[in-house]
């Protein structure tokens, strides 16, 4: 699947649940270039496939207590492919046990992402969430989230591995002589993947939450031990997972794949409205594990 068909379904199925209204989910399949009439059809496509699903949806809960601190997060601009100039936040850990390139959602470099980067330093690692929006100026130069997703998904994939892997190059010079991982969310997390499948041997763990697995992975290059973690509510992304499955088993890859059940896509984010804080916790302590075992140990 690529970005922008990922994209496009994500808009439609937060329409299906009451996310955005039809006017909202109409302009933003818009600018990701759908015409009136396919943007309608997919519309009715993702009403009907959330009408038809097994048990049925929660209502969106509550978001949660909202942005932890960001003290210790600092933004910072690093050198890119080519001399490219990339954006991102950075925490630093007192002493680090290792180091972790964050990957933002489809709403860009959001104070949730930074938090989660200033929350890993606190556990030991060093994290830098880099900006995938930097050649445009930042997510916060566009503002608009639609047009940050329409810029996503116009943006060549190849890109995205290029800037994760000078992010893993910046990380290496900040916190040197220690081992990297890699996390990311919903897009984010499909990016991890692409990551995964780019063969970049420095990468020695991978946390890829919910993301759509590339169409046809081949992860033999890799050595990163890969933490897959899915929502047991989320079909759309759930369809990739085994083929996600069957590429690490064919590449031999250090692996363990965890859905929680009753939770939904992007149940990880405290600031939206499938915010699910039991699977939460548990999700995040069970990447604390991860990266003790393949990342701090080494």
């Amino acid at each position: 699947m690529d970005a922008r068909e990922y994209l496009a379904e994500e808009v439609a199925l937060d329409h299906a649940d009451g996310l955005l209204s039809r006017r909202e989910a109409l302009r933003r399949l818009g600018l990701l270039g759908l015409g009136a009439g396919t943007a309608a059809t997919l519309l009715g496509e993702a009403a009907a496939s959330v009408a038809r699903a097994a048990a049925p949806r929660p209502a969106p809960a509550a978001p949660g207590a909202g942005i932890s601190s960001l003290a210790g997060v600092h933004d910072v601009a690093f050198r890119g492919p080519e001399g490219r100039r990339l954006l991102g936040a950075f925490a630093a850990a007192r002493r680090p046990k290792g180091s972790v390139l964050v990957v933002h959602e489809n709403r860009g470099l959001t104070d949730h992402i930074r938090s989660v980067a200033g929350r890993l330093a606190g556990n030991g690692y060093s994290a830098l969430a880099v900006d995938l929006l930097s050649e445009e100026g930042g997510t916060r130069a566009i503002g608009d989230e639609a047009r940050i997703m329409a810029v996503l998904a116009a943006t060549p994939p190849q890109r995205f591995v290029a800037d994760m892997r000078a992010g893993l190059t910046e990380l290496g010079r900040r916190v040197p002589g220690r081992r990297s991982a890699a996390v990311g969310f919903c897009f984010g997390g499909g990016q991890v993947w692409n990551l995964v499948n780019s063969g970049d041997r420095r990468l020695v763990a991978a946390v890829p939450f919910y993301g759509p697995s590339p169409q046809n992975p081949n992860f033999a290059r890799s050595r990163a031990a890969v933490l897959a973690i899915y929502g047991g509510l989320d079909a759309r992304v759930n369809a990739g997972r085994a083929r996600a499955i069957d590429a690490l088993r064919r590449a031999r890859l250090t692996h363990r794949v965890r859905t929680f059940p009753g939770a939904d896509h992007a149940f990880f984010n405290s600031t939206g409205p499938r915010y699910n804080p039991v699977a939460a916790r548990e999700a995040y302590r069970e990447l604390l594990r991860w990266f003790q075992r393949y990342v701090a140990a080494g």
